[in-house]
């Protein structure tokens, strides 16, 4: 579903990306950590289009979605009307099915999105993704200034709509969610890609392990 290769993006003369690759096939579960500043939300941002590439190549089949880090609600609006504008390209808007995957956003559905706790919120972007219907859902952070039950409940559903078939793409800081829920990983630091595999695997690994998992090498 995404395929980037060799991928340099540029901001001045600074190289925020210097030769990524990855890959995400249909219906994979894969995370890319990294600590803050490792390019993380470049590489979003490049596959949004968001950034022009200054080399390497972005491939997409299927329709992508993105569940942006902070969320970007409109938050003066219901979230309702917060879940239709996901699919402004598309005629229909019925918002029904969010509410039938996500039915714990139905009873706030008429609710000003800026009155929503922070996991509220989050559950909100998420809808607001799969109402494009995606075929690769690419998510910024999903944990990001959330209680740990709440992030476990987002990490539930999330599973949830993978096992429903999508290809989702993990960016996160917390790598211990991150190795745990997803199949495959990728490590990008300072702009490179540095190592990648099965998560168990990574999770294993002593370097991995004391840069990201609080554990001794």
């Amino acid at each position: 579903m995404i395929r980037v290769e060799d991928l340099v993006v540029r901001y001045g003369a600074a190289t925020a990306l210097d030769g990524v690759s990855l890959t995400v096939a249909a219906g994979e579960l894969v995370a890319l950590i990294g600590p803050n500043g490792a390019g993380k939300s470049t590489l979003v941002n490049a596959l949004a289009g968001l950034l022009r590439p200054a080399a390497g190549k972005i491939r997409v089949d299927g329709r992508l979605a993105l569940v942006p880090e902070g969320r970007h609600l409109f938050t003066p609006l219901t979230v309702d009307d917060n879940l239709r504008l996901g699919a402004w390209r598309a005629k229909n808007r019925d918002t029904g099915h969010i509410y039938e995957l996500l039915p714990e956003l139905e009873p706030l559905s008429r609710r000003p999105a800026g009155r929503l706790s922070g996991g509220q919120q989050q559950m909100v972007a998420l809808g607001r993704a799969l109402m494009a219907r995606p075929d690769v859902l690419v998510i910024d952070e999903m944990s990001l200034g959330l209680a740990p039950l709440v992030v476990r409940h987002l990490a539930d559903n999330l599973r949830e709509r993978h096992r429903d078939g999508l290809a989702v793409l993990l960016i996160e800081q917390n790598a211990r969610l991150a190795l745990e829920l997803c199949t495959r990983a990728y490590v990008l630091e300072a702009g490179r890609i540095v190592a990648e595999g099965s998560a168990a695997d990574l999770a294993g690994s002593p370097q991995v392990a004391a840069a990201y998992l609080g554990l001794e090498a």
